[in-house]
């Protein structure tokens, strides 16, 4: 089973995860400070990282960060401020999700489900083109015009869904329900933010992901 790196300075909030995760058949590791938790990411390379923001030394802001630049290991974050600026600058700086304290165990559980289910939802076909972009599905692979873009998980299957309906206008909700395996409301501006960094990444291709008010998105060649 997958490794989850669980970091959080407040033991009641790691067994509380622990207790619920290992349920599942997870290994579970512990890290209680942010030194702590890049020294176990670098030495044991989890499957996935549910990370606190407010950890004593190096935050987890400063972690997130660190990680990124190392690995692609998916990162859950954690934290007390339910501000929308907090978690849009979470996900710009690379996490994959976020919940706030206090959470329901089984929703995180049902979010670590989500991330760690690699294969791309509903994609019936090896190789997906529309326009200048295609996606190796198997490979995971992306290239626009023969050159290609490194991609994180969530882009990559974003991209997949939309290119697979290309043409046909999704929901913010359909978009998570698909490309991330939840639907738990309220959580659409994880779709906007990732929709906003595979623009940057398909900036000049032919095919361009349009954005109908009111409504949700499209790929449009």
């Amino acid at each position: 089973m997958p490794m989850l790196l669980l970091v959080d300075d407040e033991k009641n909030i790691i067994e509380l995860e622990r207790l619920y995760l290992s349920k599942e058949g997870y290994d579970i590791q512990v890290a209680y400070d942010g030194k702590a938790a890049l020294d176990k990411m670098r030495a044991l390379k989890p499957d996935l990282i549910i990370l606190d923001l407010m950890l004593p030394g190096i935050d987890g802001w400063d972690v997130c960060r660190r990680v990124r630049q190392e690995s692609d290991t998916p990162i859950i974050m954690l934290t007390a401020r339910d501000q929308d600026v907090d978690k849009i600058v979470g996900l710009e700086i690379g996490a994959d999700d976020y919940l706030t304290k206090p959470f329901n165990p089984r929703e995180l559980v049902a979010r670590v489900k989500a991330i760690l289910r690699r294969a791309v939802p509903a994609v019936k076909t090896q190789r997906l083109s529309v326009g200048d972009i295609v996606l190796d599905v198997d490979r995971r692979e992306v290239s626009v015009a023969g050159k290609p873009i490194e991609l994180r998980t969530k882009e990559f299957d974003l991209l997949a869904v939309l290119m697979q309906n290309h043409g046909i206008v999704l929901t913010r909700e359909r978009l998570l329900a698909i490309a991330w395996g939840f639907d738990f409301p309220g959580e659409t501006r994880t779709v906007d933010v990732h929709v906003a960094h595979l623009r940057k990444k398909l900036a000049g291709a032919k095919a361009q992901i349009e954005t109908v008010s009111g409504v949700g998105y499209k790929l449009v060649d």
